[in-house]
Formats: structure tokens, sequence, C-alpha cells
């Protein structure tokens, strides 16, 4: 699968559907129909399997989806991996939120470590080893491509540092603007934006 033809919207359902599905095994089931899947993550049974055609044939007509099969393919074929390492930079009190919140269901992988610049949060929170920021390049695990943006200022350098360092992703929460060079993705998580559409849905349903 080539993910710069599937579109933009058909990646962000994806993590919705691998998350469910994991779920589903949890609970036991084992083969699933589109219409179920789709009551079930609240998405039109039609969109699910277009989703899917992105992939390949993954079900067969009457007979649905193999919860285990899908789940394999996902992780094979989107690159998805339950032991990604993942570093936080920025120790604060987000920061302190997500990492109590780590492993995010089983679903993409861990914060192995964190990093700041404040000497008084340098330590361990929640069994996670928290670094100075000069040191990233001492204590960046392995093969560790991701790291989650909770600075709270001089965010462009921070980036600059963990580009150097080699992270190729970054989920930014921050609310400043960053360049980085080709090659590098960066998602942007803006939470006010996401309070000022809620707003104006439930204001349009008035």
């Amino acid at each position: 699968m080539k993910q710069n033809k599937v579109p933009k919207a058909t990646l962000q359902r994806y993590p919705v559907y691998l998350k469910a599905l994991r779920k589903l095994q949890h609970m036991g089931v084992e083969r699933i129909m589109s219409r179920e899947l789709g009551n079930f993550v609240d998405i039109e049974s039609t969109t699910i399997r277009r989703d899917f055609s992105f992939i390949g044939s993954l079900g067969k007509q009457g007979y649905g989806y193999d919860v285990a099969s899908l789940i394999e393919v996902f992780n094979e074929q989107l690159g998805v991996s339950f032991d990604e390492k993942m570093i936080l930079v920025g120790a604060g009190n987000l920061g302190k939120a997500l990492m109590n919140y780590n492993r995010w269901n089983h679903v993409v992988g861990e914060i192995v470590c964190a990093f700041d610049t404040d000497v008084d949060k340098i330590g361990t929170v929640d069994e996670i080893p928290v670094y100075h920021l000069k040191e990233i390049k001492d204590h960046l695990p392995d093969n560790c491509r991701i790291a989650i943006l909770t600075v709270s200022r001089n965010a462009q350098e921070t980036v600059d540092l963990l580009i150097d360092a080699g992270v190729i992703g970054i989920v930014n929460f921050t609310h400043e603007h960053i360049q980085v060079p080709r090659g590098i993705i960066v998602r942007t998580v803006d939470v006010v934006s996401t309070i000022q559409e809620m707003i104006f849905q439930v204001n349009n349903l008035r």
C-alpha cells in the first residue's frame, strides 16, 4: 500500500479501526461484518469497505472480516508497531499527563523516556526517566523515530535538536509554528481549534 495514494481522511481513520479491532479481540470477537464494525466505531459500513480497499481484499462477502487477520494486516502493511519507542519533550503538566496515560491502549507503542530543560523536572515520572534535553543524544533509544513535543517555549530550537538527534516524526502540542526540512513529518494537535469547532457544531444544533 502506498500511503501517498490513500486519502488523508482514510489514513486518519485507520488508527480508529485498529483500536476498535484490538478492543473487539480482547472482548473475544473473532469475526465481524463491516456493518457491525461500523456500528462499533460510528462510521458508515460503506466508508469502512472503501477504506479497507486501499489495503487489499481483506474480507469475504457473507463472512465478514477475521479480526485477528485484520489486526495483523494493519500492523504489517501500515507499519504500526505496538513496540514503537517514543520520547516526550516537555515534562510539564501536559507532558506528565501523557506519560501517565502511557501505552495508548497498546495501539501504537509507549513513551520510554522524556526530556526537559528544567533541572527540577529531571528524575522519574510514572517509572519513565526524565533527562535534561542537552543529553538527548546520550539517551535517545535505538531506532526511536517519534517525539511528542509539549514544551511551552523555544519550540523551534527544540525541534532542531530533535531532528539533529535523528527524530523524523513529531507530534506537536505547542502553539508555536515550527518549520522542518523535507522528510520530517509534523502533526499538530490543536486543542483550542478542536474546542472552537465543537462549539460551532453545538451552536448549529440549536
